[in-house]
């Protein structure tokens, strides 16, 4: 299949720096927050400056849940453009902000809705029975074309509710559905996304990193390639990852092939150990360009002005389906 053309949302390039306070900017959310009715959630890939002042911060499962009990009138979602789509199809009524309307999502942007669709037809044209499961990071429009919504942390769970007469259609991380046909035993036709940051995790540095510190546990998401996943103690989403680092009384070295800021929960929650991130194939540590691109600025001033919103689309409604029969 030839590449995927963008969905509109231009390749993110690190956010600039700002020169205004870090304290000041964190007490000036914290009142604009309180003015504006607002619950800040963010995902673990964010900065952790922006992680420690969320009033939720975690995994897509997480915050997509976390969001339908927010009492507030007003939702700041710190993270990707799919995020706060979610956010909104699983709140109506409640007004959703993002800090930066252009952080958007390399898996994403793999998988345009036309093109899932015009592939559903072709399928369907075989004769070929068949269920679509789409992962969390996709827009709304291919979420309204699919039959199930999946997680990292909900994913093997709702492989194993599709009836065994359906081929599974899974949409767009190639490798995240690699994964889940070794673990649940089911043949999938995979749509050839994969996850930028993923995607480029160094199997020979990983190796070095091992040799260096033989006694080190490696964590990986199931996002990373095959060659990351074999070498890798523990396969999970970053929830899971927090669950098995727990597990470990003892301070323990963990080598972690996950976004870098994933680094900085590990720490806050078990400090005991000490995390090494497994390096890209051309820097030390990965960081995801779309999530950087919320800054405490950016979450200051959407709280100021109240925009960017996330506003109601044609496609939510058939997304709403897809995501309450797979979350709820």
């Amino acid at each position: 299949m030839p590449s995927a053309p963008s969905l509109g949302l231009p390749l993110a390039s690190p956010p600039a720096l700002s020169d205004e306070d870090p304290l000041d900017l964190c007490h000036e959310i914290d009142e604009l927050r309180k003015k504006q009715d607002a619950t800040i959630l963010a995902h673990y890939y964010q900065e952790g400056e922006i992680q420690e002042l969320a009033d939720v911060a975690g995994d897509s499962l997480d915050l997509a849940r976390a969001a339908t009990r927010v009492s507030t009138s007003t939702i700041v979602f710190c993270g990707v453009h799919f995020m706060a789509e979610t956010a909104k199809i699983l709140n109506p009524q409640k007004r959703v902000l993002l800090p930066d309307l252009l952080a958007g999502c390399s898996l994403a942007e793999s998988c345009p809705a036309p093109k899932l669709a015009e592939m559903q037809v072709r399928l369907r044209a075989e004769g070929r029975k068949f269920q679509t499961v789409t992962y969390i990071n996709s827009s709304a429009a291919v979420k309204a074309l699919c039959d199930w919504v999946v997680t990292s942390g909900n994913a093997e769970q709702i492989i194993r509710r599709v009836p065994d007469e359906f081929e599974i259609l899974f949409v767009p991380d190639q490798h995240l559905g690699g994964y889940l046909q070794e673990a649940t035993g089911r043949k999938m036709i995979l749509w050839p996304g994969s996850c930028m940051v993923h995607e480029v995790f160094s199997v020979g540095d990983l190796l070095k990193l091992k040799r260096k510190l033989p006694q080190a546990l490696t964590i990986a998401h199931p996002e990373c390639p095959a060659n990351i996943r074999e070498h890798s103690d523990f396969i999970g989403g970053t929830q899971a990852m927090l669950r098995y680092v727990e597990k470990f009384a003892e301070p323990r070295d963990f080598l972690v092939a996950t976004e870098a800021n994933m680094l900085w929960q590990l720490q806050h929650k078990h400090p005991q150990h000490r995390y090494h991130p497994v390096p890209g194939v051309t820097c030390a540590c990965n960081k995801c360009p779309h999530m950087a691109k919320n800054t405490l600025a950016k979450v200051r001033d959407c709280l100021r002005d109240g925009r960017p919103e996330i506003t109601w689309q044609p496609s939510f409604d058939k997304a709403r389906e897809a995501l309450l029969r797979s979350f709820f």
